[in-house]
C-alpha cells in the first residue's frame, strides 16, 4: 500500500485493505498520541476552504498542530485574490509553493480534481459540492469500527438528504467492501441518485427504499442521519417542501435496537433534537471529535512517511 505523497479525492481510489489500514493508524494515534507529536514538525498544511466549515477545517488543523506542522490558508475566498479574478487554477499553482500538502474544501463537483492537476504536492478533498467527502468517510468508517467491533454485515440505515448528501455518496461505496444491507430512508425528492442504486446493483448490494424511518428501524444496527441541505436547493420552495420532515427525539428510541447508534456528520438543524444527544445510541459528538486521530493517520500516512 503506497500512502506517500497521494492525493486523496475520491474513496473509490481506496481498497478494503487500505481502508483497513488508515483506521489501524488512526486507532494506534488515538491509543498514544504523543508518540507522533514531532512527526510533521517544519511540515505546511495549506488550508484551502471555498465553502464553510467548522468540524473538517479545524480538524484538520488541529491534527496538523498536533502532528507538530503548521497551517496556513484561508476560509473566506473573498480576502483574497479570488475577489479579484484570479482562478482557481492559478490559487492552486502559488499556493502549491508554500506548502507540503493542501486541503481543500469548493462548492463545485469535480474541483479538487481539477485542482489536483495543478498541484504538485498532495491535495486532499474536504468535499466537493454534492460529489463527494472521502476524509468524512475515513471518520465515519473508523466511528462505526470503534463502537461495533466490525464493519462486516451491518444494517446501515441513511436518514434525510440522501440526493445532495456527499457524506452518504462516500460512506455507501466504502461500506459496500463489507457485505452491508443498506435502507435509504428519504423525502421522494431526495432520494439517493439512481446513479448508486445501478452500482449496488451491480455488486449484488442489498438495499431497501422507504420514506417512514419506522417501518425499518428496528433493523438497524447504525443509522446515520443527515441534514436537509438548503444551500443545495435551487429555489426556496423546493426546500420547503421537505424542511422539517425529518425529526427525532428520545422517543425514536422505542422503535430501534437498544444497541443501534446513531451517526450524524453535523452540522444539525432541526433533524435531531438535543435532548437525544446523551442517549447512549447517540455518538454524533465522539464521530466528529474523531476526526483527529483520523486525520492525524491521513496526514502521517501522505507527509510522514507513517
Amino acid at each position: 500500500m503506497g500512502f506517500q505523497n497521494r492525493d486523496i479525492i475520491s474513496i473509490r481510489d481506496f481498497s478494503k485493505q487500505e481502508l483497513l489500514h488508515i483506521i489501524d493508524v488512526a486507532a494506534k494515534i488515538q491509543a498514544d498520541r504523543s508518540k507522533y507529536s514531532g512527526l510533521l514538525k517544519g511540515r505546511i498544511m495549506a488550508s484551502l476552504f471555498f465553502e464553510p466549515s467548522t468540524r473538517t477545517r479545524l480538524s484538520f488543523e488541529a491534527a496538523m498542530h498536533r502532528l507538530g506542522g503548521s497551517v496556513i490558508g484561508f476560509s473566506e475566498p473573498d480576502n483574497t485574490s479570488i475577489s479579484k479574478g484570479e482562478t482557481t487554477h492559478d490559487t492552486i499553482r502559488i499556493v502549491d509553493g508554500y506548502c507540503d500538502v493542501i486541503v481543500m474544501r469548493h462548492p463545485e463537483a469535480g474541483s479538487v480534481s481539477k485542482a489536483a492537476e495543478a498541484a504538485s504536492n498532495p491535495i486532499i478533498n474536504a468535499g466537493d459540492g454534492t460529489n463527494e467527502h472521502p476524509t468524512q468517510t475515513f471518520v465515519d468508517l473508523f466511528t462505526i469500527m470503534q463502537t461495533k467491533g466490525t464493519l462486516q454485515g451491518l444494517n446501515i440505515g441513511f436518514l434525510g438528504d440522501l440526493k445532495f448528501g456527499r457524506t452518504v455518496h462516500s460512506l455507501t461505496h466504502a461500506l459496500s467492501h463489507f457485505s452491508p444491507k443498506f435502507y435509504f430512508i428519504s423525502p421522494p425528492s431526495l432520494k439517493l441518485p439512481e446513479k448508486y442504486i445501478k452500482e449496488m446493483e451491480s455488486s449484488g448490494i442489498s438495499y431497501v427504499e422507504e420514506e417512514e424511518l419506522t417501518k425499518v428501524s428496528r433493523e438497524l444496527d447504525i443509522l446515520y442521519v443527515t441534514r436537509i441541505q438548503k444551500e443545495r436547493f435551487l429555489n426556496s420552495e423546493d426546500y420547503a417542501k421537505v424542511k422539517g420532515f425529518y425529526k427525532l427525539d428520545t422517543s425514536f428510541l422505542r422503535h430501534a435496537k437498544p444497541e443501534m447508534k446513531i451517526l450524524h456528520p453535523l452540522p444539525r438543524v432541526d433533524e435531531i433534537n438535543p435532548g437525544l444527544d446523551e442517549a447512549r445510541q447517540s455518538i454524533y459528538f465522539q464521530q466528529a471529535h474523531n476526526g483527529i486521530p483520523v486525520r492525524m493517520a491521513l496526514l502521517g500516512l501522505i507527509i510522514g512517511g507513517l
